[in-house]
């Protein structure tokens, strides 16, 4: 992963964290930009010179699913440890720094996963404004065990299960935690990292979305200078907000296009062009291609082809329009910085589950500059930007929606009949949670088109139609998620009127699964 931007960055504040593939690294990330301080994730054997180059206030190593006893263990460069900078190593991070330093770890018989009871057991920087006076509950997930410390640490708190809960170097600023501080779970987490990072690692709290819109407006425009811009545009967060942001600093250098494929949710497109077009002035091509991809989409089922044929058509229009354009230069891209962290495999070979949800990649032969100017952000500092940038809140504050569209949420082939009916079932879904007040509580909403027939009766009448399944989820950043637990009285209202209002369904059920093991969408 390059290091340009962070390296460019006019704050001198800055917390490296190398992450070993733990389940929490990006929340750790997550947790020090909470207290208004920039940091980047890193694979944990990262080269000496680039951590030097990249000049961290501190260190942060992660956890990890890897033992420090085997010979194949992810491991970090001594040198670490002399840069003359804190470090905190978390749970692996901390086994790792013991047996580099010349401690002893062991496998354990007794594994410790779980909420434990932690005590302090003296005063310590790093503890401060935890009481002394009584213990405090941590998260401990570890199956190794600390036997020994290096010489000149000693123990700052304990537990029942971890004798070294937490450690620390007699002179120098090297700490230990065998629990994990990032979790809600453990008391005084978020006090624990605020003192590592602003009053150990005396980092400023200048990590602001209005500082990073200041900044990255002048970025933009020396990257681009006064040559034409173009931005793909879906309408989703990521997007509306790199375009609005690529905007604010260009002005009319720059061309949005959007590309209506016909998979969209119900008013997507009017809404799409009133925002950019009449509220932000922003020069909008929006093109009508649905026809050609439900042609694409025609007698095609499997969910993997869907996404193969959208994205091959969409590169095809999208390229069709950018020619119209004429001497476009650059291209923008409202890349996360969870996308970049995938992209390097920080954690490791990975299976894949399914094709990513945004449409499509580039071709190869595009010739065009990227311009990302959201790889640094995590989806929740996005939509912080974007208020700050004034996009309305149903910009901003929409839910994520797949690429391919409703495409995906229908199971099976795609007809019109089929993504008519959804189109209407989901509007009927959204509008309910909207008036109930939970929209802004549920991470996704989505009513997925089930390719089943059941019986119901409609009156008098005999009736064998299709069934919908309602999705709603609470999450942090879709690695995890759970179904949220939507007032009865709201979930019947969704299914009433979905029944009664959308011709075809006879039959609405309520997904329960969780992710793990299931995914948020089901295709």
């Amino acid at each position: 992963m390059s290091i340009s931007s962070a390296t460019a960055r006019s704050s001198e504040s800055r917390i490296l964290i190398l992450d070993f593939g733990s389940q929490y690294t990006q929340l750790i990330a997550r947790r020090i930009r909470e207290l208004n301080v920039y940091c980047e994730i890193h694979p944990g054997p990262l080269d000496l010179a680039v951590m030097e180059a990249f000049a961290p206030s501190g260190v942060v190593l992660s956890g990890g699913p890897a033992s420090v006893l085997d010979s194949d263990s992810p491991d970090v460069d001594p040198g670490v440890f002399e840069l003359g900078v804190p470090v905190l190593g978390i749970c692996y991070g901390l086994q790792l720094l013991v047996a580099r330093l010349g401690g002893k770890v062991e496998a354990s018989e007794d594994r410790e996963y779980g909420r434990a009871e932690m005590k302090i057991d003296r005063e310590d920087p790093l503890l401060a404004g935890l009481s002394t006076e009584q213990s405090h509950v941590v998260w401990m997930s570890h199956g190794d065990r600390v036997l020994s410390l290096p010489a000149d640490f000693d123990v700052v708190a304990s537990s029942g299960g971890s004798p070294f809960a937490a450690i620390r170097h007699e002179e120098r600023p090297i700490w230990g935690l065998q629990f994990h501080p990032e979790v809600v779970h453990t008391q005084g987490g978020q006090q624990i990292l605020h003192n590592f990072v602003r009053e150990i690692c005396d980092c400023s709290p200048d990590w602001t979305m209005s500082a990073f819109i200041d900044e990255h407006i002048q970025s933009i425009r020396s990257q681009v200078g006064p040559a034409r811009v173009i931005c793909g545009l879906s309408g989703g967060v990521d997007s509306s907000v790199a375009a609005a942001l690529v905007h604010r600093a260009v002005g009319d250098q720059l061309t949005c296009i959007f590309v209506d494929h016909g998979l969209m949710r119900e008013n997507e497109r009017a809404e799409v062009e009133e925002t950019f077009r009449e509220s932000l002035g922003i020069d909008l091509i929006s093109v009508d291609a649905s026809e050609r991809f439900l042609r694409a989409l025609d007698g095609v089922s499997d969910p993997e082809k869907k996404r193969r044929e959208i994205g091959r058509l969409f590169i095809e229009v999208f390229e069709e329009e950018a020619e119209k354009v004429g001497d476009a230069r650059f291209l923008v891209q409202g890349t996360l910085y969870p996308d970049v962290i995938e992209s390097v495999s920080v954690k490791g070979a990975s299976v894949t589950i399914k094709t990513h949800h945004n449409v499509g990649g580039l071709p190869e032969d595009m010739r065009l500059e990227l311009v990302e100017p959201l790889r640094e952000l995590f989806k929740d500092e996005v939509r912080e930007v974007g208020r700050g940038l004034g996009l309305p809140e149903r910009a901003v504050g929409r839910h994520p929606f797949p690429g391919p569209g409703l495409a995906i949420r229908i199971m099976g082939e795609v007809t019109p009949d089929r993504l008519a009916a959804l189109r209407r079932a989901d509007a009927i879904m959204n509008e309910e949670i909207r008036m109930a007040g939970l929209y802004d509580e549920i991470w996704q909403a989505l009513v997925v088109f089930l390719p089943v027939n059941s019986v119901g009766v409609m009156g008098d009448a005999r009736t064998y139609e299709n069934a919908v399944a309602v999705r709603c989820v609470t999450s942090v950043d879709a690695m995890t998620a759970d179904f949220a637990q939507v007032p009865w009285d709201v979930l019947g209202k969704i299914s009433n009127r979905i029944i009664n209002e959308v011709k075809g369904i006879n039959r609405v059920v309520y997904d329960i699964s969780s992710k793990p093991p299931a995914t948020i969408e089901w295709e």
